[in-house]
């Protein structure tokens, strides 16, 4: 047993983190319109969050001769909770086995994949800690449990209450963003408080909305810049549950408010609650790198994301705030090029990360 060691709380918050904040599950745990999304948003505030595989392709050179080519690929398990709160559930499909009769069951272990090949091939990165990490989910968690969840080891996803949120493994922005979370956890290990939280959570949503554009192929202008497409019904007036491009206007519903992220810093929004409001401030770099992707056009994973992974694995202090952040996404733009470092630099000015030299310049 290990003595003499403490844990924070903000350090315990960061291997429980959910697509879905707090402060939305509250506000819906309220609603007398979804009664029974009511009833699943209190039981799932009340219930809280509780090897090495590489893919051989085979070619033949130019001479006629056989090549192998040994790249990494995923190593996936996808476990089945059957309603109950214990992990990981009953193994249900592996790397080796069949399709699934189970549509969440599918879709989780592509999602899983899709994120592991973004990484792998957009930053050269083999699974989420660099060394081919195995990839864990488990579906059917809890009953009408309203979240998905990294819970520091592995995926989590609920089926929702069926009212307002639909399951979760339908979105691979959600499966990217939490995936994300093991990212960041080894790599910077940002703390999950104020804005170092924000960014954590940021950068989570960056992951996720790369791999969607990876998987789908999109440019920084086609992209939708959402996070969680699709998982609220028809019920909700809303779009998803961020919009990157356009922070405080993904939803607006009578029951479950208005999206209350800020777009800038001049909104920044001080608070006690949702751990300094990291899911609230996350907006403010969500607009930044959505800013300087779309200002850059073709694909976002190219310039501006590479110059925030480069930022991230670069040494980042685990309580770097914004501007910390805005600075070293600077430093690594600017050796990928003049234009990359132009529009990352121009982004963070944008939303009042860091200030504009030139208009301090005395004329």
């Amino acid at each position: 047993m290990v003595t003499g060691m403490r844990t924070t709380a903000a350090e315990t918050a960061s291997t429980h983190q959910g697509i879905v904040p707090g402060y939305l599950l509250a506000r819906l745990a309220g609603s007398s319109q979804f009664t029974r999304a009511a009833e699943a948003a209190r039981q799932t505030l009340i219930r809280g969050r509780p090897e090495f595989r590489a893919a051989l392709e085979f070619s033949i050179d130019q001479d006629g001769d056989l090549v192998a080519d040994v790249r990494a690929a995923p190593t996936r398990t996808v476990y089945d909770a059957g309603g109950a709160e214990q992990l990981p559930g009953t193994r249900v499909r592996g790397e080796d086995d069949p399709v699934s009769a189970d549509p969440a069951v599918n879709e989780a272990f592509d999602g899983l994949g899709d994120t592991h090949r973004m990484l792998r091939e957009a930053f050269q990165r083999d699974s989420l800690d660099g060394a081919g990490a195995p990839l864990i989910a488990t579906v059917h968690y809890g009953r009408k449990y309203d979240n998905a969840f990294w819970n520091g080891s592995q995926m989590v996803f609920g089926d929702g209450d069926g009212e307002v949120f639909t399951g979760f493994t339908g979105s691979v922005s959600v499966i990217g963003h939490e995936l994300g979370h093991g990212v960041i956890q080894t790599s910077a290990g940002l703390v999950y408080q104020d804005q170092s939280g924000a960014l954590n959570e940021s950068i989570a949503d960056v992951l996720g909305a790369l791999t969607e554009q990876y998987v789908r192929g999109q440019t920084a202008d086609e992209a939708s810049w959402l996070i969680g497409d699709g998982i609220f019904t028809p019920a909700v007036q809303g779009r998803a549950l961020r919009d990157m491009l356009h922070p405080g206007t993904a939803y607006d519903d009578d029951e479950l408010g208005r999206d209350p992220q800020p777009a800038d810093m001049a909104h920044y929004v001080r608070t006690v609650e949702d751990n300094g409001g990291v899911h609230i401030n996350s907006g403010i770099p969500n607009r930044a790198f959505a800013l300087a992707a779309t200002t850059l056009g073709g694909y976002a994973w190219e310039g501006a994301g590479t110059a925030w992974y480069r930022a991230l694995t670069g040494g980042l202090s685990k309580t770097a705030g914004f501007t910390e952040f805005a600075e070293r996404t600077i430093t690594a733009a600017s050796g990928i090029g003049a234009s990359v470092e132009s529009a990352v630099r121009e982004a963070w000015i944008a939303v009042g990360a860091i200030e504009d030299a030139a208009a301090r310049t005395p004329r």
